[in-house]
């Protein structure tokens, strides 16, 4: 454990992936989404993807405490379960490919997946669906896999979810709930994949302090009458993140 512990202070970079998840807890928080789109970008730049991926699941967990039971009072639950079961399903063949990829294709993998995201939501672009059971757990797979390989769980279920017509309130608190599940479901799936090594672990532990101060900040600036503000503020902080871990720049 001492040796574990001084690589984890002598890991170049360590400020900014702890400055990063206190961002990224902070849109968590006050959006619901956009954690991994500010996290990944970043720590994908100072670390291997799949150390970043399993480090983050494990600070991200801390939200079943700060932020989920609250939201619970908002979410659409009813379809939550089946998309939640969809993505832990096709989670661990996106892992597969996280563990066996290239490292520099993982990274512009996403870069480019927070970016098409941002791209859409940004556009305005809306559905009109009333998904049933299938579509959902289709949701639900499409976001683990990518979830699983590239370690953003969100942009397939925040598509979908933002471009509905719910409320700001209603859409926050659904996909808040529903990242905050898969993603703490993930750790299993990791572990039996060999991926949750001592040194994610420690590191994952190390960001919990700084991603639960965020999120729990960010819940208490969350306006529900403000949905211009939400969106708008989450979309700022995602693309700067996004331009911050382009590999152009190794």
């Amino acid at each position: 454990m001492p040796d574990l512990l001084r690589q984890l202070l002598e890991l170049p970079g360590l400020g900014w992936i702890l400055a990063t998840t206190f961002v990224a807890g902070g849109v968590y928080g006050f959006a619901g989404f956009g954690s991994a789109l500010i996290f990944m970008p970043v720590a994908a730049a100072l670390v291997p993807p799949e150390i970043a991926v399993a480090a983050f699941s494990v600070s991200a967990a801390s939200s079943l405490v700060t932020v989920v039971p609250r939201a619970l009072r908002d979410a659409d639950t009813r379809g939550l379960a089946v998309m939640i079961a969809g993505a832990v399903l096709a989670a661990p063949a996106g892992l597969w490919v996280l563990r066996r990829g290239d490292v520099e294709a993982l990274r512009w993998g996403v870069v480019l997946v927070a970016a098409v995201t941002l791209a859409a939501l940004v556009s305005g672009w809306r559905h009109a669906l009333r998904p049933g059971v299938a579509a959902r757990a289709g949701i639900g797979a499409a976001t683990g896999f990518v979830g699983g390989a590239t370690g953003l769980m969100g942009p397939v279920m925040i598509l979908f979810q933002l471009s509905g017509r719910d409320s700001a309130a209603r859409n926050r608190a659904t996909v808040l709930v529903f990242l905050t599940f898969t993603t703490a479901l993930l750790l299993p799936l990791m572990t039996l994949q060999g991926m949750l090594t001592p040194r994610a672990v420690l590191l994952g532990l190390a960001m919990t302090v700084p991603y639960g101060l965020g999120a729990r900040l960010g819940a208490w600036l969350f306006q529900p009458d403000r949905e211009g503000l939400y969106r708008t503020a989450a979309y700022v902080i995602i693309a700067i993140a996004i331009a911050a871990g382009l590999p152009v720049r190794d």
